[in-house]
């Protein structure tokens, strides 16, 4: 289920448009998790992994940045991954259409509230069970999401967590991880050259001998 979307400005976490669904049946508030949202949107960067899933109590954060643009979901931790990034990507489609020249000059918080409208019109498409079946099935048109990011929402807000320093440890990460390959295949041909060069001489050494009898 989609509880709560958010949007926001990544320069400086400007919120631009939301809409809520509080949890009429365990009577629970989304209000924890809108100030977690706003905080987050503060310490974004254009650094920041463009992709990332943020754990938070029994829900996940998901969000994605495009166009200098933050847009962002809650779920609960059974709504699909992939699902829930194709409702960002859909979500962030339509904005740019809509207002994306606009989003770098407005100064007031919430100004496109309006687009309430659409993000309700996607989040029932996508939380639809018929749709949901429909959506899953089209791996080929949907995108990878496992190795996005995932993070616990207190180590960004409350431990001090740069996120575009957890993007730059994974970006080394992976460097030292092709370094290695590289090394492992140089010790390989190294050895495997070694060891003919050492066939060779044996073989060289045993004509020598034959001859000289």
């Amino acid at each position: 289920m989609v509880l709560m979307t958010m949007i926001a400005r990544v320069t400086d976490g400007l919120p631009l448009a939301a809409t809520v669904q509080d949890d009429e049946q365990s009577g629970r508030s989304t209000l924890e998790y809108q100030n977690q949202a706003k905080m987050l949107f503060r310490k974004l960067s254009l650094q920041s992994p463009p992709q990332c899933t943020l754990e938070t109590g029994p829900y996940l954060f998901h969000y994605l940045i495009e166009k200098e643009v933050c847009y962002l979901v809650l779920c609960e931790r059974s709504f699909s991954k992939r699902l829930a990034f194709s409702y960002l990507e859909d979500i962030a489609q339509e904005f740019y259409s809509q207002y994306g020249k606009k989003v770098s000059t407005v100064t007031r918080p919430y100004i496109f509230i309006e687009f309430d409208t659409y993000i309700q019109k996607a989040r029932k498409t996508f939380t639809d069970a018929r749709v949901r079946r429909n959506l899953s099935s089209l791996n080929t048109e949907l995108q990878d999401v496992q190795r996005i990011m995932v993070q616990n929402i207190d180590d960004v807000l409350q431990r001090g967590v740069v996120l575009s320093e957890l993007d730059s440890k994974a970006q080394n990460l992976s460097m030292l991880s092709q370094k290695y390959k590289k090394d492992a295949a140089y010790l390989n041909m190294k050895s495997l050259y070694v060891k003919t060069a050492a066939g060779a001489i044996v073989f060289l050494v045993l004509i020598m001998y034959f001859w000289i009898l």
